[in-house]
């Protein structure tokens, strides 16, 4: 851990952008890492838990974990997803919790690809499922600053917790702004 503290305040220190933070939550959360418009987004990530001291695990397709890679991202703390099986996340999640683990879990809603219309609900669907609550992290090139917002709990009304999500990240631009998705989950277009 301090290995990993000392690359993440070396990279602050010589980095054009800034960590302007809350503190990281004190016990399991879901991390939203949005706007997700670049994959310096993953950088970002592990800058910005690394200096806070901040157990993370994320979510990530299960060909990333292919070969020479695999061991890399699962010891950066990955959890392969079967996308023909995405409900074991959620028991793989609930096991880690009640063994006392702490972490953010992250989870990019909105993809780095253009043409995106919504964000996915996964992240909702989970925080709901293991009662967690929400810790909004962000990355805005206008201000050329990065790192956690609020941590807050969700209703389950879908519209309410999105329109708190979305005021948020109103003036969030993202590392590639022009791959900004809205933050709208499809449950609420097809309302």
């Amino acid at each position: 851990m301090h290995l990993r503290r000392l690359v993440a305040r070396t990279f602050w220190a010589f980095s054009r952008w800034k960590l302007v933070s809350e503190p990281a939550p004190d016990r399991p959360t879901v991390l939203i890492g949005a706007p997700h418009t670049s994959n310096w987004d993953f950088v970002f990530m592990l800058a910005i838990s690394w200096r806070l001291g901040m157990h993370i695990r994320w979510l990530g397709k299960k060909s990333l974990f292919r070969g020479w890679r695999g061991p890399i991202m699962l010891r950066l703390g990955g959890i392969p997803v079967d996308r023909d099986a995405p409900s074991r996340v959620v028991t793989d999640v609930l096991e880690r919790i009640r063994s006392g683990d702490v972490f953010g879990l992250v989870v990019t809603p909105d993809g780095t690809r253009k043409g995106h219309t919504h964000w996915k609900s996964g992240f909702y669907r989970i925080a709901r499922e293991a009662g967690l609550p929400v810790t909004l992290g962000y990355v805005d090139r206008t201000t050329m600053t990065t790192g956690l917002g609020p941590t807050i709990e969700l209703t389950g009304d879908v519209s309410a917790d999105m329109d708190r999500i979305r005021t948020f990240y109103a003036d969030k631009s993202g590392h590639t702004p022009e791959n900004r998705v809205e933050p709208r989950l499809r449950e609420e277009l097809s309302a």
